[in-house]
């Protein structure tokens, strides 16, 4: 074909791609003039990376009956709890519960999110502490280990635990593992990995395996032992977890449940192996052991992604903000936020609340990084304080409110996780596990420098291009 009849051709596809982001996939009205620049822009690449990066109408298309059967699933087991809420019949057994009543009911109602009020939560913020409760948990296994990790390395950790598991395999011990195939493939991993496993008798689940599409991945990191002892938090499987990887130490943070919101953890991953392998689990006894939970911690486990209808995550994180009276303190290592996460923080600060938010020092994705400073400069003129992690690279994902409320999970700060990706976190209301989650961030200022508004309008100009550009692109996906 001549030249200008191939570009045509581009132009003809590329336009046809515009209609379909303007009229069908209904789109943020600044992702969708973000993707039009790229398509008219770029019309070489831009449809290549529409192909890889956008086409919310094949989402549509893959999740909604994943969203309807989920949503009827959990309606017809928290129904009851919804209803006593929502007539104010329900008295919770703490005064924090209690005080967080809206936000509590707010994630009932638009992601089905029970409260369970009898947990006890573990904080870990080290990879070596975290993985070490971990392995203890799978020793400990005597019907079924269930996990459901993002990335899972072929490395040191990564063959750790598939020996690990394979090894309760042959004790009879039931062993799921469900990886996303994109984050097991980035970790050098692939289902040859786990061939240890599988040759024990356990059983391996790979989510989405449409290697063409970077969106749409499963980004949760949840681990069930025996329906009684559950993981949830940032930590994904590798070396680079404890700290031995090119960007050197490694903060990020994960919770160990005890307790009735185990159970919560075992329908999403229910949820997520039966859409994945068809296998249907069923809600047998061994699964949901009977029982009382040994703490006091309200926990909700809230889950959001392209088969949700709303952004419970998100829409958690700003109703936590919105309660604020003293602080808001947040952790995250990318922060692109869309103007109602941005209005909710920068009204807290203009309200008196000592509103903080701390990212890392060096980026792992510098695109991403750029964006993110931008961001946070969007914000310090309102009072919000941010801070730069310098001990090494900052992975954690959460949230404390006036140190007795708040969420660790998987979630970031950004608009992949809000919109395109799947996830879940643990929503907390306690005073002792908040004053330790703000306890640890005020540890962690200790190492860190704040980003001042005069220092970041004083940011040369090689700095500004490299955050206009990347800010400029943020919203794709």
């Amino acid at each position: 074909m001549d030249l200008p009849v191939v570009f045509s051709i581009i132009i003809l596809i590329n336009i046809i791609s515009g209609v379909t982001i303007v009229f069908f996939e209904r789109r943020n009205p600044t992702a969708t003039a973000a993707w039009l620049m790229v398509l008219f822009f770029l019309p070489l690449a831009g449809f290549v990376l529409y192909l890889f990066f956008g086409q919310n109408y094949t989402r549509q298309r893959m999740f909604v009956v994943k969203e309807r059967a989920d949503r009827c699933y959990l309606e017809d087991l928290f129904e009851e709890q919804r209803r006593a809420l929502a007539g104010r019949l329900h008295r919770f057994a703490t005064p924090v519960a209690e005080e967080f009543r809206d936000t509590i009911f707010l994630l009932l109602q638009n992601n089905r999110a029970y409260l369970t009020e009898k947990n006890r939560v573990d904080i870990y913020t080290r990879g070596e502490e975290k993985f070490e409760a971990l392995f203890d948990a799978i020793r400990g296994a005597r019907h079924h280990i269930h996990l459901e990790y993002f990335i899972v390395n072929n490395d040191d950790l990564g063959q750790a635990v598939v020996h690990a598991l394979a090894e309760k395999a042959r004790e009879g011990v039931e062993v799921r593992f469900l990886f996303d195939a994109i984050g097991a493939m980035s970790g050098g991993g692939s289902r040859a990995a786990f061939s240890e496993l599988e040759d024990a008798g356990g059983k391996i689940g790979v989510f989405f395996p449409s290697f063409y599409r970077v969106n749409y991945r499963n980004h949760r990191k949840i681990a069930v032992i025996d329906g009684v002892v559950g993981f949830i938090g940032g930590f994904n499987i590798g070396d680079s977890y404890l700290g031995d990887g090119p960007l050197g130490p490694w903060r990020d943070t994960a919770v160990r449940i005890t307790g009735d919101a185990v159970k919560q953890l075992q329908f999403r991953f229910f949820l997520d192996w039966n859409y994945t392998t068809d296998e249907h689990l069923s809600l047998e006894a061994p699964y949901f052991p009977d029982g009382v939970g040994p703490g006091t911690t309200p926990v909700q486990i809230v889950s959001g992604g392209p088969d949700t209808r709303w952004n419970p995550i998100k829409e958690g994180y700003i109703k936590l903000i919105t309660s604020a009276r003293e602080s808001v303190y947040i952790q995250t290592p990318y922060f692109i936020p869309d103007e109602s996460v941005t209005d909710a923080l920068r009204i807290a600060a203009l309200s008196g609340v000592d509103v903080r938010i701390m990212i890392p020092c060096k980026p792992d994705h510098p695109f991403v990084y750029w964006a993110t400073l931008s961001f946070i400069g969007d914000v310090l003129d309102a009072g919000v304080r941010a801070y730069t992690y310098d001990a090494g690279f900052l992975h954690a994902k959460t949230i404390v409110v006036d140190r007795k409320a708040g969420s660790v999970g998987s979630a970031n700060w950004d608009i992949r996780s809000f919109r395109l990706n799947f996830e879940a976190n643990a929503f907390f209301y306690d005073a002792t596990v908040g004053a330790e989650l703000a306890r640890t961030f005020e540890e962690d200022l200790t190492v860190s420098t704040e980003i001042t508004l005069a220092g970041y309008r004083a940011r040369p100009l090689r700095i500004r291009v490299k955050e206009s550009v990347s800010r400029l692109f943020s919203p794709l996906g």
